[in-house]
């Protein structure tokens, strides 16, 4: 059976443009004071003080209830002002899986107890999550998780490897999905999240070095890993329904094709105002994909503002699209700069241009 895709047009409201006006220049005026320098890493680059001073700006939570210190704002102004984070390089990368994601799971499966706890801690700025769902051997196929949670008097303990686990050395809590019940024909059926204390004794963190030499992926080994009651996220069983809505909101935001967003703005620079044929084919096959891309991610910001079912496929192909492009995006640069006369602009251009080869691989777990 084949889906149907839905990809409603979306025109952004004078509102909307007129917020990203306000988040350029707040970013501006922080760049200007050294808040960073040269070209960001954003979403990667982990920054405590950058993450309180956007969370004192009212930058965090922006969609989130007023009563937990969110803003309110709509999913299309979130979706501006994350766009202009991409595209300034700021770095947000510690606070950001808290943002994107376990606040709204939070919002829509938590406890009271939990929103009044953590909730205005992320809006802050202080709180930081990272994702655990990945394992070893299992691929993409969540329902194939080994990872066990078994009940003891006052919560759970909960035994597996979760990999690929972004930031979790520099981290507060994983919420990490789990089997509370043997595997069945019904895969889908006997999983739960929990959220995990990543300085748990029982647990142990172990960084996955990069080609280009950082630590950004771990791997995270539990050993027993005592969680209480009050942090199981949601209804115990109900694991499965509470991934998907999450995935929802992590893979079709704009950080799926504009992370490396400076690699497109350095080939633009060094082709010039009048590039070759041949350079002149490949930026605008780039661009054409790129903004249908974001037509396709906007699309899915103003769907998940509707409420209502929340669109899965839809933000999967987004998504996936997404990670082709940005790692396409080095091999056309690179044929680009084959066209490029030696010099100044074409050495620098080199540096960016290796940085994206290096990181491309990542895209694809990230």
């Amino acid at each position: 059976m084949t889906a149907h895709l839905n990809f409603p047009p979306v025109k952004l409201e004078p509102q909307v443009e007129s917020f990203r006006q306000e988040v350029r220049g707040f970013l501006e005026a922080q760049r200007e004071t050294g808040a960073w320098e040269g070209i960001g890493q954003s979403w990667g680059a982990h920054d405590p003080a950058m993450s309180r001073r956007l969370g004192k700006a009212g930058c965090i939570g922006l969609t989130w209830p007023k009563e937990y210190g969110g803003a309110e704002r709509s999913y299309l102004e979130r979706y501006v002002y994350t766009e202009e984070i991409l595209a300034s390089g700021a770095p947000a990368g510690a606070h950001w899986v808290a943002d994107r994601q376990s606040g709204p799971l939070l919002i829509r499966f938590g406890t009271p107890a939990q929103k009044e706890l953590y909730l205005p801690l992320i809006v802050k700025g202080e709180l930081y999550f990272s994702i655990g769902m990945s394992e070893p051997d299992s691929g993409s196929d969540l329902a194939s998780i080994r990872t066990r949670a078994e009940q003891v008097d006052g919560g759970w303990k909960l035994t597996g490897t979760k990999i690929w686990t972004s930031g979790a050395h520099k981290n507060h809590f994983m919420i990490a999905l789990a089997r509370t019940s043997p595997a069945t024909q019904e895969r889908h059926a006997g999983m739960s999240q929990f959220m995990v204390d990543l300085q748990s004794e029982e647990l142990e963190v172990r960084p996955i070095r990069n080609l280009m030499g950082n630590e950004g992926f771990n791997e995270v080994v539990m050993n027993g890993v005592m969680v209480p009651d009050e942090r199981v996220v949601g209804e115990i069983g109900n694991g499965w329904e509470q991934v998907t809505s999450e995935l929802a909101y992590e893979r079709a935001g704009p950080e799926r094709f504009l992370t490396n967003l400076h690699l497109l703005v350095e080939l633009l620079r060094v082709a010039g105002n009048d590039p070759s044929p041949a350079a002149a084919r490949e930026i605008g096959r780039a661009m054409s994909h790129l903004w249908t891309l974001r037509q396709m991610s906007l699309s899915v910001a103003a769907m998940l503002s509707r409420g209502g079912d929340l669109p899965n496929t839809e933000a999967a192909v987004t998504k996936d699209l997404g990670t082709r492009f940005q790692q396409e995006l080095p091999e056309i640069a690179r044929r680009v700069l084959e066209s490029v006369p030696r010099g100044d602009a074409r050495r620098n251009f080199r540096e960016v241009l290796d940085r994206g080869v290096l990181s491309a691989p990542a895209y694809t777990i990230q």
